[in-house]
């Protein structure tokens, strides 16, 4: 299993779906096996491809909220002028 094209796939589910991210929030670990269905991971791979899902979601929203506070920046100046 690739682990990276797994946590890829997951975190563009996730990201699509607002109730599936309210979900992850909530209870992660169980959002992701009810993802995966019956595939057969131990603890360490879940909680790898958890971690690596809240990596990316984290990574999506910082750069949600440093294009918002970019163009917050560019209204304001534009306005100087």
């Amino acid at each position: 299993m690739d682990i990276q094209k797994t946590i890829t796939d997951l975190v563009s589910k996730i990201s699509g779906d607002s109730s599936l991210l309210n979900k992850f929030k909530s209870n992660p670990l169980d959002t992701v096996k009810s993802l995966l269905g019956n595939i057969d991971l131990d603890s360490g791979a879940l909680k790898s491809i958890v971690d690596g899902i809240k990596a990316k979601l984290n990574l999506e929203d910082t750069a949600k909220q440093a294009t918002g506070f970019i163009a917050k920046i560019k209204a304001f100046f534009s306005k100087k002028k």
